[in-house]
């Protein structure tokens, strides 16, 4: 069977200041969506699945999911404030999204195959899709724990020379599988480096994941607990990382964590527009790219 491709799409990305999702960025008019679809096709993957929100469905759709059209199975699913387990009820008011652990749990009727996750606004470079397909395709035990397996970036290779970012800090085991991943936020190039807070090697969650539908059950789980505790909370959220943490500590899942050398690229801030189409530029005239995707 062949994997899945689920995508967090649902963001319309407040600081980059647009729907980035459909920004240009390749020589042909691609966006980094498309070439993440592109390393995925390649890879082996068999199906896309758009985690998105319905107010914007039409023009993603036309302008996104129909350039895939007779080369990979697309489906979409919607991810909605109301969208929640019985029993549960988002507050009056609440307008953020719940996070990238409901975007996820959104998906679980959808998805029934072993599955990688990514958000749809970063570029991971084809040796990530090539080693979570190599993961997904070795049939997972029954028993527990799940087998997860999570791509692991260098820090250096993730930062943005246009403001500070996020990053999940891991913690690895002597058998390369994950303990445990610490949320450090406010990160600047200038905080990286000999001396500095960081040194710039240490191993960060990119959201770039490998999972089988045994994911559900312990999200589900972790989703109410949530909600039970924090759903007053106007501006909280569930994390797909603190979500997979818990579950290692529960004893309920192992992440195998599969190191990359690739250069992350993002455009977290309009700023970084123009390194990315530059990156990208350069891996075509290396002849990573065709100069036409789709």
């Amino acid at each position: 069977m062949q994997p899945t491709l689920l995508v967090l799409a649902a963001g319309m990305g407040s600081r980059y200041g647009g729907l980035k999702q459909i920004d240009p960025v390749g020589p042909s008019g691609e966006t980094v969506l498309d070439y993440a679809v592109f390393d995925a096709l390649r890879a082996g993957f068999g199906r896309v699945v758009f985690v998105i929100r319905r107010d914007f469905e039409a023009v993603f759709r036309a302008q996104v999911g129909a350039k895939y059209a007779g080369r990979i199975a697309v489906d979409y699913v919607f991810q909605a404030l109301d969208d929640l387990p019985s029993g549960h009820a988002a507050p009056a008011g609440r307008e953020k999204p719940w996070g990238t652990g409901h975007a996820v749990w959104c998906a679980r009727t959808a998805v029934r195959e072993p599955f990688a996750v990514i958000n749809a606004d970063d570029f991971y470079g084809p040796d990530s899709f090539v080693q979570l397909a190599r993961f997904l395709s070795v049939p997972a035990a029954p028993a527990a724990p799940a087998s997860f397996a999570m791509v692991g970036f260098t820090l250096a290779n993730t930062l943005s020379e246009h403001g500070a970012v996020a990053r999940g800090q891991c913690e690895t085991g002597p058998d390369g599988r994950l303990k445990s991943i610490t949320e450090r936020t406010g990160i600047l190039a200038a905080d990286v480096g000999p001396g500095r807070t960081y040194t710039g090697g240490e191993t960060v969650s990119m959201n770039c994941w490998g999972f089988t539908p045994a994911l559900f059950a312990g999200l589900d789980a972790q989703l109410r607990e949530f909600l039970a505790a924090r759903s007053g909370d106007p501006k909280a959220e569930c994390y797909l990382p603190a979500v997979v943490s818990a579950m290692i500590a529960r004893r309920e899942a192992e992440v195998r964590v599969l190191p990359t050398a690739s250069a992350w690229f993002g455009v977290t801030y309009r700023e970084d527009k123009p390194r990315v189409v530059a990156a990208i530029a350069a891996l075509v005239a290396q002849g990573a790219y065709p100069a036409k995707l789709f």
